[in-house]
């Protein structure tokens, strides 16, 4: 049970303290609600660049790194197709320290066309290397088109080209920061050995005087349900044959996000599961094979892919895969086995309560998803999940009509 106060400051930023004197560190989690889905469709990959850019340095802080090394503090932050996270941790007596930095980023960034040029060649660099350069790297780039026609997820957070980096404008990036970097748009959670009261007077102090800004109203396209099987099949300098199938799944808030969920540990986690026992230990015919999701708030992704052992033919493989998920299909899954899944999910939730970091991250996450209190009701919303309900939506979820197939094929 994760216990937690909140206040919310008059420009509207949302602030969640979660005191934990067990430890002498603190955490600053600041989620920014923007990801890839809120780019336009012709510039790209600007969530994800600006990421990089909150790290160039803001108005009166030349150096984000260095006040923050010298308190013996740490920070990081990750963009997804949903979200913009950043954190800090630090001893919690230097508290105020990750206060007066990210107050400083949130105010005003240092928008220079020497920094933009520096973490601009930073994305492209990264875009060749992690997706154009490396084996198998470009599977996002490729999937998420064949599943999604509408909605923004069509692109990976890197971006859906290169040219869109490239041709970054400082005009656009100051645009895209006003429009979405703004106290109302964001959520901050401080927890660790911090008194609710300290960081009401810290939060008014570094946080009160930034303006409110425009609120972001969000409307975006949604993807309609797939009623027909999509497929394509690329020669490539991989090292094995690949195959990936991904279904349209429902959305972060849906009940059956839960159930797919499970689904995917029991076809998938750990040497007991389905995937594994059988279609690497009993027929070895992959050498590796996955199934997981994305999660997505919005129209989600449930993916299977596997590397067939080299001599397996990619038909075999993709037809065995088919085989496991008919099995799913046809007959409830045993109570022992649901039971498993069930127990090894709660205890991943309650060891997440043990990280600090865990802790804050999710906190922000379940208060944008409608209200942080929801954290607390996660497992028994797992717990309740029947054999018939699993069964159910594979019937429903897993059919061609609703598959979209990747083959890679190695040159």
């Amino acid at each position: 049970m994760v216990k937690f106060n909140r206040f919310t400051l008059d420009n509207g930023l949302r602030v969640i303290v979660n005191e934990d004197k067990a430890t002498p560190m603190a955490v600053l989690n600041i989620l920014y609600d923007v990801g890839a889905r809120d780019e336009d469709p012709g510039q790209t990959g600007f969530a994800h660049l600006f990421e990089h850019l909150m790290f160039g340095g803001s108005v009166n802080i030349p150096s984000y790194d260095e006040p923050l090394q010298r308190v013996g503090g740490e920070n990081n932050a990750f963009t997804s197709n949903d979200i913009t996270n950043y954190y800090i941790t630090l001893p919690a007596v230097n508290l105020e320290t990750a206060f007066w930095l990210e107050s400083d980023r949130m105010l005003s960034l240092a928008f220079s066309e020497k920094s933009l040029e520096v973490q601009r060649n930073v994305v492209m660099e990264e875009f060749k290397q992690r997706y154009l350069n490396q084996p198998y790297g470009d599977v996002w780039l490729n999937l998420r088109p064949m599943v999604y026609k509408t909605h923004p997820y069509r692109w990976a957070t890197i971006g859906k080209e290169l040219s869109h980096i490239e041709n970054a404008q400082i005009g656009d990036v100051k645009a895209f920061f006003k429009k979405h970097y703004n106290p109302q748009n964001a959520i901050m959670v401080v927890g660790g050995d911090v008194d609710t009261e300290q960081v009401k007077m810290l939060a008014e102090k570094w946080f009160g005087p930034i303006p409110a800004g425009e609120k972001y109203h969000r409307n975006l396209p949604q993807e309609l349900p797939q009623h027909e099987e999509r497929r394509a099949t690329i020669t490539a300098k991989v090292p094995l044959n690949s195959i990936y199938i991904a279904f349209q799944m429902a959305d972060r808030m849906s009940e059956a996000y839960y159930i797919t969920d499970l689904m995917s540990d029991i076809l998938s986690r750990g040497n007991s599961s389905r995937l594994y026992k059988t279609l690497i230990k009993e027929k070895q015919i992959f050498s590796e094979v996955h199934a997981y999701m994305t999660g997505s708030l919005d129209t989600g992704m449930f993916v299977i892919d596997g590397r067939p052992l080299p001599g397996i033919s990619i038909e075999t493989a993709e037809a065995a895969i088919w085989e496991e998920l008919e099995k799913l299909k046809a007959e409830p899954v045993p109570v022992d086995e649901l039971t498993k899944v069930k127990n090894k999910t709660e205890s991943t939730m309650v060891f997440s309560e043990i990280s600090l970091l865990d802790n804050a991250m999710n906190i922000a996450y379940f208060e944008l998803l409608g209200d942080a209190e929801l954290l607390n009701t996660e497992p028994a919303r797992y717990l309740a999940i029947t054999a018939q309900q699993v069964q159910q939506q594979a019937r429903a979820m897993l059919v061609k009509e609703n598959s979209s197939t990747l083959i890679y094929l190695a040159e």
